[in-house]
């Protein structure tokens, strides 16, 4: 039976979000996708401002911008089904997290299903994250399975998004984890100069690599963790934004010393691996990808654009059909739940 599904992604980084509309059939024993239209739509200054802040909110405010946020993804669905004249059976949207503190069993992801519900009158499957958590799991990552059953013939995939997460078999299961933070740092310090990202890593480029600050960001706890484990802008807040405000600096230094940081980082994963499929954001920043590739014999394998851009709003879309079929679409081997299971919630009047 052939699917035609909206997923719907929006980022730590802010950039916007992302929907990606597409044809997913289970054939001959194997998933197959197309993507038939995708679009990024990208967010005025005052969501910008309302969503960088929304976990400064009390209950009452986070449950109030949960159904505003669901309405106005409802009306960015509406207006991408109207520009590309788009039949769909289902919409699949992550949400935005503001919330992400799974050893405390708490998760949240603004963008509540109902108001888009009402506002499409589609099908929709969201909240992905909670069971999860709820069963002793990280609730992150959720790619991993579309990774799996979608692109298994790479050795690994690795997402540059706002955090590097990668994920791969080891030991004949799919594991995955967060890396490091990436683009929600980058970003932040390219805003300084008045940009909304460092294009291509070319501000990077011009700076020097402050090595005692380089030192410190790698010697970080979370780095020699075991998986499964994941991060949240909380952590950043705590761990990374003292250091870098701590060190007396230019912003192109820093953003050099924390592109060599995540590259760093990345190298130490992609041990053992003859390839890796590299999407994101930051797999457009080459001086980013020039530094991975300089410190490792692993082929670095930048798709096109396309998939490079909406390979998570794919997988959205593919782990919202999982749900509609009552099949998993979160594995315990990544996440260290107490089991696998069939995240999300669907609602449909």
């Amino acid at each position: 039976m052939l699917y035609r599904v909206i997923g719907i992604m929006s980022g730590t980084s802010l950039d916007g979000m992302d929907l990606v509309h597409c044809y997913i059939e289970f054939d001959a024993g194997k998933w197959k996708y197309h993507i038939h239209a995708a679009l990024t739509y990208s967010y005025t200054d005052a969501w910008k401002t309302q969503l960088a802040n929304a976990h400064l909110l009390d209950a009452a405010g986070i449950i109030a911008l949960d159904r505003n946020y669901g309405n106005y993804i409802g009306e960015v669905v509406l207006q991408f089904i109207n520009e590309f004249e788009l039949s769909v059976d289902l919409i699949s949207s992550h949400g935005h997290t503001v919330l992400h503190q799974p050893e405390k069993g708490i998760t949240y992801q603004i963008g509540y299903g109902a108001n888009i519900y009402a506002t499409t009158q589609i099908p929709v499957v969201c909240d992905f994250r909670t069971l999860d958590v709820a069963l002793g799991g990280q609730g992150a990552p959720l790619v991993p399975i579309g990774d799996e059953l979608l692109f298994g013939q790479y050795d690994a995939c690795l997402n540059l998004g706002g955090f590097s997460n990668i994920s791969y078999v080891y030991k004949e299961q799919r594991i995955a984890y967060d890396i490091s933070p990436c683009n929600i740092v980058l970003n932040k310090l390219a805003g300084k100069l008045g940009k909304s990202y460092d294009e291509s890593g070319n501000e990077a480029r011009k700076g020097q690599v402050d090595k005692p600050l380089l030192q410190k960001l790698n010697a970080l706890s979370y780095y020699n963790q075991p998986h499964p484990k994941s991060l949240g802008r909380e952590w950043v807040a705590e761990h990374i934004e003292p250091l870098m405000e701590q060190t007396a600096i230019s912003i192109n230094d820093a953003l050099a010393t924390f592109t060599h940081h995540i590259a760093e980082q990345i190298v130490k994963c992609l041990q053992g691996k003859n390839n890796v499929l590299v999407t994101g954001g930051g797999a457009f920043n080459s001086y980013l990808i020039t530094l991975i590739r300089a410190q490792t014999n692993c082929e670095i394998m930048l798709p096109d654009p396309l998939l490079i851009n909406y390979k998570e709003a794919l997988i959205f879309a593919f782990l919202g059909l999982l749900k509609l079929r009552n099949e998993k679409n979160t594995l315990c081997s990544v996440t260290g739940a107490s089991r696998d299971s069939s995240g999300g919630v669907l609602f449909n009047g």
